[in-house]
């Protein structure tokens, strides 16, 4: 964090404040001159900055990614690179927007949303990922209603929540409600990431018999970001790439006289 070279009284205070140094902050204008009072304050500065930061990455659960820079653009068939470009830059946060990443598996969707979610957590927005089905899981386990209510904040506080593998399984009524209420809850407030290898059409199958369906896909598309990836699977071109490069190195047997 740079500060003014000779910082004035104002500015001493705002950070004084801001650090909640509250003796210091009364005697400031005793203090001001003294050499030593800017560099304690940028050492205090930095080392809260750097626990902010540990504790929202250890709080975001992001796991292992691989660097948007080894993302194979050419690979997809479809890909909006210059929307990829621009959720990189964080602007649907600020407008509260939502961003949901479709395509089938292996194209690399959840790399994409880890990458944004990371560069939210550098420019110190709480972040938080997980996969739908845990999510869900941790949700629907809650055994009252005081219970949930704790629980849901969990998801509901992040300034940007990525709900990971939406459509990868069939859930009942109680999880597609269960969705319903951190999408509602976080609509126009909050930023949330998601990422389905369904078409919104076919939710129907990933909650069936469930009502909220219809208001669900709405609350999510609404001031929404949609990213739209088509191709065959990376991760199955890469399963293939390694197979020929094992068949390569075999020994030739040699043939019996």
């Amino acid at each position: 964090m740079n500060q003014p070279t000779n910082p004035t009284i104002d500015d001493l205070r705002v950070r004084l404040r801001r650090l909640n140094l509250y003796g210091l902050l009364a005697e400031v204008e005793t203090l001001a001159a003294e050499p030593w009072l800017g560099r304690v304050l940028a050492i205090e500065e930095a080392e809260r900055q750097h626990r902010s930061s540990t504790r929202r990455l250890k709080a975001a659960r992001l796991g292992m990614f691989k660097s948007i820079a080894d993302f194979d653009y050419n690979w997809p068939t479809k890909l909006d690179r210059n929307l990829v470009s621009e959720l990189l830059t964080l602007g649907f946060v600020g407008q509260r927007a939502n961003v949901i990443l479709i395509g089938p598996n292996g194209l690399g969707k959840t790399m994409i949303a880890k990458n944004v979610l990371a560069q939210a957590l550098l420019a110190g927005h709480t972040a938080r990922f997980t996969l739908a089905s845990d999510m869900l899981h941790d949700l629907a386990a809650q055994d009252s209603s005081a219970q949930l209510a704790r629980r849901l904040r969990r998801y509901i506080r992040p300034d940007v929540l990525c709900i990971d593998e939406v459509g990868y399984l069939s859930y009942d009524t109680r999880y597609a409600d269960l969705l319903f209420q951190v999408v509602t809850r976080r609509y126009q407030q909050r930023s949330t990431i998601l990422t389905t290898n369904k078409s919104f059409g076919e939710w129907n199958q990933v909650f069936p018999n469930a009502s909220c369906v219809v208001a669900l896909v709405d609350r999510l598309v609404h001031h929404a970001e949609i990213l739209d990836i088509e191709g065959q699977s990376y991760r199955f071109k890469e399963a293939q790439e390694r197979a020929a490069l094992r068949a390569a190195k075999k020994p030739t047997a040699t043939k019996k006289r």
